[in-house]
């Protein structure tokens, strides 16, 4: 019943991907424009966004590229593949912590109103968001079996 095909699990851990990618984005974007909203005059928004990019886009060169063709081989590899196996275990468990802690700390007074938290929050979540999209075209290379 719960058998599926490794390019269903394929297909599914493309979909967690990109959804992470367009959750990250509209999340960082909105931090950024509420440290805007805090100081209109300072440039230190545009240099987080920036240094975001930057620190995303090596990221998804020397890690999450690996991190991405990893799992897909895992993926090819499976015995008797089940719906949930487009990921192991403990990525759902680090995907669950670090919604959690995200969704805590943008809500937090820590954040709140805190043109620095908010800076640095955005530069983190930027910089993962580029890293999963940079490394998204795994999921459509042709692989060699």
């Amino acid at each position: 019943m719960f058998d599926a095909a490794p390019r269903t699990l394929k297909s599914l851990a493309a979909f967690v991907w990109y959804s992470g990618i367009v959750v990250l984005f509209i999340k960082s974007t909105s931090l950024l424009l509420a440290a805007k909203k805090i100081h209109p005059d300072e440039n230190w928004v545009w240099l987080a966004a920036f240094c975001g990019v930057v620190l995303g886009v090596i990221k998804a060169k020397y890690l999450f590229r690996r991190l991405c063709l990893k799992n897909l081989k895992r993926i090819d590899t499976l015995v008797d593949p089940k719906l949930w196996h487009f990921y192991r275990i403990h990525f759902y468990i680090f995907l669950f912590t670090m919604v959690t802690l995200g969704s805590l700390l943008s809500r937090s007074a820590l954040a709140q109103g805190n043109y620095s938290m908010l800076l640095v929050m955005a530069f983190v979540e930027l910089s993962v968001g580029i890293a999963l999209l940079g490394s998204s075209h795994c999921f459509w290379e042709k692989t060699e079996n």
